[in-house]
């Protein structure tokens, strides 16, 4: 397990790395990528990283977007339904140490033991979340949440 030092010594290196990313040259799905590959290459603990995002097409759904890591059915989520779809409804991060604990968990995979969701919002507007999973028990911190709530501002202004 990091130490809180070695965390915010890891992602203030990687916070110029996505700064970088979400202002280079590729479009805003090319650039959601990138951070996934990143941060699962980076963060030893962050076996499955992507994006779930409003779904234009229908009302209160969020969409797979961007990932890394093993493949899920949860294509798509309705605002409400699981972790992500209350953070989609709350505008709220989550952060669960211990999926077996809650009953609202959309299990994606049987290794995952924790999760943490950060929404991306415009001022009040909810447009998407990061979903990050870990095989660990009880890996999330504050050093965390706050190095993720600063990648979800720097990609807001990228999305519709």
């Amino acid at each position: 397990m990091m130490r809180p030092e070695e965390k915010r010594a890891l992602f203030r290196e990687l916070e110029g790395r996505v700064n970088a990313i979400t202002e280079g040259p590729l479009d805003a799905n090319g650039k959601m990528a990138a951070v996934c590959r990143l941060l699962a290459d980076s963060v030893d603990y962050y076996d499955w990283v992507g994006f779930y995002l409003v779904n234009p097409n229908r009302d209160r759904e969020l969409v797979l977007g961007p990932f890394v890591g093993d493949p899920t059915e949860h294509v798509n989520i309705q605002f409400g339904e699981g972790i992500c779809g209350q953070s989609a409804e709350t505008k709220r991060i989550f952060v669960v140490q211990n999926v077996c604990e809650m009953t609202n968990y959309l299990s994606c995979s049987p290794k995952v033991q924790s999760e943490i969701v950060v929404p991306i919002l415009r001022g009040e507007e909810f447009l998407g979340e990061l979903d990050i999973d870990s095989h660990e028990l009880g890996p999330f911190s504050a050093e965390d949440e706050e190095f993720l709530q600063g990648i979800c501002r720097a990609l807001a202004p990228l999305l519709q």
